[in-house]
């Protein structure tokens, strides 16, 4: 099975090349996807690191297509990364797959990497069946802004007496906002619906674990959706949302836990965070993920590496505040628990027990093609672009023959290897 993964990998990526990849073996090569302005605070992190003069320095290395090359290096054997970060989604089929290695090794030498030093939902979605792969950087996920402002201007402020804006409490707006205003927009969208989800006590698979995409959860969560679009409370469709919310015309934007750097640098923006809307305030959940410190399958990695590795991590569950400047909910306990990481907004999400628990990550093994599902197909629904029913219905077979597409190459590959 081995041997067929690296054949089936060997032709979806025969055509790519990798520039850039290596690394020498005094210093530990670092992959990671942060091509955006959080990737300045993960090189001011390696800096920091790097300033303690340790025996094996790490060399940051940002790639926008990360997990191709990934894949095309794993096929390869040659270029394998040291250490990089994944996503908490990609755990299960990396491991499933044999593309991942323990991180049993590097917890034995450093024996403050263990659970109870981590935020315990980062920390589970890197456990598969008892096997602890990766180590937590954060948790990101989605958040929702709101304008101080506009909530006085409409004497609102009482929504937010529980931390939950109600679906109600929106509706009640219809009708009273001044032209040009908005009480919401449209940001991340796909993310509100995956807690809706879970507020409505749905799920995304089957009893089979088999991907269920068409559900009576789903379908209700776009139709309340829906609804408030069509009380004229959502900004339009195809307008920037997320930029309408900092030029001070919308009441909540359910935009990302990263996003407050950018909201702070709007010197007229009054604004603060809080839980996305949900439909009860006593049942809320705000969708997240997880970077995590993964370890790709490589035979090159020496256990003199290993210990230079586990020192770096051991470090940053220490002295990741940096990472907090990214706007990152950090998930070491020292960091959130200290009275520096108070000043972040995104410590609102750790608050309390209550508030954590509201983080929940999706670690379906077919959560990455519901997700591009709903991706594709939710504005859609949402503005009234596309039925509900039959959008639905197209997402159930998009993410269906994504997985058969899948399933059908491994079969193919594994047949030739037999025949061969």
């Amino acid at each position: 099975m081995r041997k067929g993964l690296k054949a089936l990998l060997a032709v979806a990526f025969s055509s790519i090349l990798l520039v850039g990849c290596g690394g020498n073996k005094n210093t530990i090569e670092f992959w990671t996807p942060l091509t955006g302005d959080d990737g300045a605070n993960m090189d001011a992190l390696v800096a920091e690191y790097n300033a303690t003069d340790p025996e094996y320095p790490v060399n940051h290395v940002i790639t926008s297509d990360m997990y191709t090359k990934m894949y095309t290096v794993l096929n390869s054997g040659r270029g394998i990364p040291d250490l990089s970060i994944i996503h908490a989604d990609r755990v299960p089929n990396f491991v499933d797959q044999g593309l991942l290695e323990p991180m049993t090794d590097i917890m034995a030498q450093q024996p403050e990497l263990k659970e109870e030093n981590y935020i315990v939902e980062a920390w589970d979605s890197g456990n598969i069946n008892g096997t602890q792969y990766t180590i937590p950087l954060d948790i990101h996920g989605s958040a929702m802004y709101y304008n101080k402002d506009l909530l006085a201007k409409y004497g609102v402020e009482h929504f937010l007496d529980d931390d939950v804006v109600t679906f109600d409490e929106m509706l009640s707006l219809q009708g009273q906002l001044e032209e040009g205003d908005y009480v919401l927009n449209d940001a991340l969208i796909s993310w509100v619906i995956f807690a809706q989800i879970q507020n409505l006590g749905g799920d995304i698979q089957d009893e089979n674990g088999d991907p269920a995409v068409n559900t009576p959860e789903m379908k209700q969560a776009i139709e309340a959706i829906k609804e408030l679009k069509d009380a004229g409370l959502m900004t339009p469709y195809g307008e920037d949302g997320y930029l309408m919310f900092q030029s001070g015309n919308v009441l909540f934007s359910t935009d990302g836990t990263w996003s407050s750097l950018g909201h702070s640098q709007v010197e007229s923006l009054n604004f603060g965070v809080t839980n996305v809307y949900a439909f009860e305030p006593d049942t809320f959940h705000n969708r997240a993920s997880s970077h995590l410190f993964a370890l790709l399958t490589s035979d090159e990695r020496t256990e003199e590496k290993e210990q230079g590795i586990g020192e770096f991590l051991e470090f940053i569950r220490q002295n990741s505040i940096e990472w907090a400047e990214a706007g990152q909910i950090v998930a070491s306990v020292d960091v959130i628990e200290s009275p520096e990481y108070s000043n972040y907004l995104q410590s609102f999400f750790t608050s309390s027990e209550k508030q954590t628990d509201s983080l929940y990550i999706y670690t379906y093994r077919h959560y990455p093609y519901i997700a591009e599902a709903l991706d594709n197909y939710a504005a859609d629904m949402v503005h009234g672009e596309l039925d509900i029913d039959t959008g639905l219905q197209e997402m159930q077979r998009f993410v269906e023959d994504k997985v058969s597409e899948g399933a059908l190459d491994l079969e193919n590959v594994v047949a030739e290897e037999e025949e061969n």
